[in-house]
């Protein structure tokens, strides 16, 4: 059965400090004419904005204007593919991502695309070989942020295109769950402390039923809060 989804807000209505749906990292040689194509093109079709970086001149480190569009995004995207870890330029962009998740709360969703998890966490294989010859003449400090780095998205669960016999399936469900996942998002902190939840739910629920059935004054009804994602 075909999953389903609903058309997303403008991103005028989001607040001020998301300037993006999405943020994707990905190594463009091994999926831009392919994978990632395809799935812009479903984001697209659901309006998800996504930031694509053509315009911006690519060098060792990544800039200002590339930092503020990764913090600007409500979910990061991160494409691992076999050589994804043969560009320094990919490993900065994981590391700023990984960096939004643990500091700014940032949805990270990961997609492995014809590589294993395990060969990610433990930089081996063809992966491994990629990133090893990244490493070469960096500093042992950066070698290591980037492994950290590695780490811990491998451990994310995510989609593994292996997985799958339907590439076009994949996408249809990457896609959905990106979409539903922006829609069921709380826009504000302010909204997310008026939400009741648990013990503190079923006080109020009972303490409101038992004021109505008592004095027969109109009450309030706590509904349980959903689980976000």
């Amino acid at each position: 059965m075909a999953s389903s989804s609903f058309p997303l807000s403008p991103l005028s209505s989001l607040p001020p400090n998301w300037k993006h749906h999405v943020f994707p990292s990905f190594h463009g040689a091994d999926v831009r004419k392919s994978f990632l194509s395809h799935i812009l093109k479903e984001f697209r079709s659901k309006g998800i904005d996504t930031f694509i970086d053509d315009d911006i001149e690519r060098n060792k480190s990544i800039g200002p204007q590339l930092i503020d569009a990764i913090k600007g995004s409500k979910i990061g995207i991160i494409l691992l593919s076999k050589n994804y870890a043969s560009s320094s330029w990919c490993l900065n962009e994981l590391v700023e991502i990984m960096k939004c998740r643990t500091e700014l709360g940032q949805t990270v969703m990961t997609i492995f695309y014809e590589v294993d998890p395990a060969d990610v966490k433990k930089q081996r294989k063809d992966f491994g070989k990629s990133f090893r010859k990244t490493c070469k003449g960096k500093t042992s400090d950066e070698i290591e942020t980037w492994k950290k780095a590695l780490e811990g998205v491998a451990t994310i669960a995510g989609y593994h295109s292996n997985n799958w016999d339907n590439e076009a399936a994949m996408i249809e469900k990457i896609a959905t769950d990106v979409s539903n996942m922006l829609n069921n998002s709380t826009p504000t902190r302010d909204f997310e402390e008026l939400v009741v939840t648990g013990a503190h739910m079923e006080k109020l629920n009972y303490f409101f039923f038992e004021c109505l059935r008592g004095s027969g004054h109109v009450g309030l009804y706590i509904l349980p809060r959903r689980n976000m994602y």
